[in-house]
C-alpha cells in the first residue's frame, strides 16, 4: 500500500510540473484532424492509441486552442505522469494539485471552466476517483490519455461509471502526413493535373512505405526501422509485460512478430497454439487468447472479426489480423515483398478506424471474400474491397463479382473498389464505385480538429 502522506519528492515535484504547465509555452505540432466530437459536456475526454501516436501532441492542440478563443493561460494546467519523479504516485494524493493550483491562481479572476489535462494517468492507481471528484466539482474539464484501449473499454467504463467520452488518436493519416510535409491537401483530388496527381501518388508510396507515426517522418529508412522496432518493443514492454504482469515474454515475441508480420491476414489462436507447440514453444491457448487482447488493448494490432448475426460462428471463424500503421510491415514481414497489397489493405481500415465506423469483413455464401463492411456512425453502410492493382480483366471481374455478392446479402450497404493508382482501377465496374485510395482517404466525411 502506498503511504497516504504525500512525500516531499512527491510534493516539490507536482508543484514544479503544474507551475510549469501554468507559465511554459503551449507546444505545438501538426493539426490532428479528428472525427467527430472532442467532448462531450459532464464527461472526461478519454484520449487513447498507441504510444508515439501523438496523443500528447493532440492534447495541447486541445489547449492551444482553448488558449485561442481567450481562455486565460492560468485555466489550462498540465500535469505528464511519466515524468520519472512521480513514480510510485498513488490517486490518494492528487489532491495535492487542486490545492496547488488553487493558491497559485488565488488571485486570478475565475473566467471559464478550467481544463484540466493528465497525460498517462493509467500509471497512477486510483486515479479515477480523483478525476471523478474533479467533474463532480463542476466548472471543470478533463482530458487524460493513456497507451491502452484498457483505459477506456475495462477502466472507465468501470470506474468512471459511464462519464467518460473516447477519442482514438492514431498515427498521422495520409491528409496529416501531407500537412507535415508542407503539401496542400488538394481540393479534389479526382480532378488533377498529371504533374499533380504524379506528385500525390508518390508522396502516398512514401506514406505506405514509411507509416504514419510522427517522429518517422522524414526519416532515413535504417533509422526509422530502428526507431518503429524500438516502438514495438517499448509497447511489448511497457503495455503488456509490465502492465499485465505477463511471464511469457518469449510467447509474446513469437505472437508479435507473428501478427505485424503477416499483415491482412488471418488468426486463430487454435493454430498459432499447435504451431507454437510444434516448435517447442511451451505456452497455453488461453494465455495466447489473453496476450492477443493485450496487444490489441494497447494499440499495437487491430483485429476484424467476420461479419455474422451468429455469436458461434463469429468465434468459431478467424480474425483477420492489421498493425495499427503501414510503416510497422516491412520490418517485420520476412516474404521479401513490398507487400503494397497489404499496406494499402492496413492504411484504408486504420482510416475506418478514424472515422469510428464498426468494421466487419465479409465472406459469401459462395465462398467469395470482401475485405471491409463498415458502418459508420451516421448509420450509413459501405462494402469495400481493396486492391492494389485492379486493371487486369480477370483480377476486376473477381474483386467485382465478390463485391456484388456481398451487396446481394447486405443490400443496404454502397460498395467500393478502392485501388493504388488510378491507373490500377478496372475499365468498367458498372454500379461500383472505384477510386484510388488516397482520393477516398481525402475525401471522406469532413473532419473537424476540436469540436467541442
Amino acid at each position: 500500500m502506498p503511504p497516504e502522506r504525500l512525500s516531499d519528492t512527491h510534493r516539490e515535484a507536482l508543484a514544479e510540473i503544474l507551475a510549469g504547465s501554468l507559465a511554459g509555452t503551449i507546444p505545438e505540432g501538426t493539426e490532428r484532424r479528428i472525427h467527430g466530437r472532442t467532448a462531450l459536456p459532464g464527461k472526461a475526454t478519454a484520449v487513447v492509441g498507441m504510444r508515439r501516436a501523438g496523443k500528447t501532441t493532440f492534447v495541447h492542440q486541445l489547449r492551444g486552442e482553448r488558449l485561442a478563443r481567450g481562455a486565460p493561460r492560468a485555466r489550462l494546467p498540465y500535469v505528464n505522469f511519466e515524468d520519472e519523479r512521480l513514480v510510485g504516485l498513488d490517486g490518494r494524493h492528487l489532491g495535492f494539485l487542486l490545492e496547488e493550483y488553487g493558491r497559485r491562481v488565488a488571485d486570478e479572476p475565475a473566467s471559464g471552466p478550467v481544463l484540466w489535462s493528465f497525460d498517462e494517468i493509467q500509471l497512477v492507481p486510483g486515479w479515477e476517483r480523483f478525476v471523478r471528484r474533479l467533474l463532480d466539482a463542476g466548472n471543470v474539464e478533463v482530458v487524460v490519455t493513456g497507451s491502452s484501449a484498457a483505459l477506456l473499454s475495462r477502466e472507465i467504463a468501470t470506474a468512471m461509471r459511464g462519464r467518460a467520452w473516447e477519442v482514438a488518436i492514431f498515427p498521422f493519416s495520409f491528409a496529416e502526413a501531407l500537412a507535415h510535409r508542407g503539401m496542400e491537401t488538394p481540393a479534389d483530388a479526382g480532378f488533377l493535373a498529371a504533374p499533380e496527381r504524379t506528385r500525390l501518388e508518390r508522396a502516398f508510396l512514401d506514406w505506405l512505405a514509411a507509416g504514419g507515426f510522427p517522429e518517422a517522418q522524414r526519416l532515413d529508412e535504417g533509422a526509422r526501422r530502428q526507431l518503429l522496432r524500438d516502438y514495438v518493443d517499448v509497447a511489448m514492454l511497457r503495455d503488456v509485460v509490465e502492465r499485465h504482469q505477463v511471464s511469457n515474454v518469449s510467447g509474446l515475441r513469437w505472437l508479435v512478430r507473428h501478427l505485424l508480420g503477416n499483415a491482412a491476414g488471418t488468426f486463430s489462436v487454435e493454430k498459432f497454439h499447435a504451431t507454437m507447440k510444434s516448435r517447442g514453444v511451451a505456452i497455453s491457448r488461453d494465455t495466447l487468447h489473453q496476450l492477443l487482447g493485450h496487444v490489441e488493448d494497447c494499440f499495437l494490432v487491430r483485429t476484424v472479426w467476420m461479419e455474422t448475426a451468429s455469436e458461434r460462428q463469429r468465434m468459431v471463424n478467424p480474425r483477420k489480423t492489421y498493425p495499427v500503421d503501414p510503416g510497422l510491415i516491412p520490418i517485420f514481414d520476412r516474404s521479401g515483398r513490398t507487400n503494397l497489397g497489404h499496406a494499402l489493405e492496413t492504411a484504408v481500415l486504420i482510416e475506418l478506424e478514424r472515422r469510428r465506423s464498426v468494421v466487419t469483413y465479409v465472406r459469401t455464401a459462395s465462398g467469395f471474400e470482401v475485405d471491409f463492411l463498415a458502418r459508420e456512425p451516421d448509420g450509413s453502410a459501405h462494402l469495400i474491397q481493396v486492391c492494389a492493382d485492379a486493371s487486369a480483366v480477370e483480377t476486376a471481374a473477381r474483386e467485382l463479382r465478390a463485391l456484388q455478392e456481398a451487396q446481394q446479402e447486405h443490400p443496404r450497404a454502397r460498395p467500393w473498389l478502392l485501388t493504388l493508382t488510378r491507373d490500377g482501377a478496372p475499365a468498367d465496374a458498372e454500379g461500383v464505385t472505384v477510386q484510388p485510395a488516397y482520393q477516398w482517404m481525402l475525401s471522406g466525411p469532413s473532419a473537424d480538429a476540436a469540436q467541442t
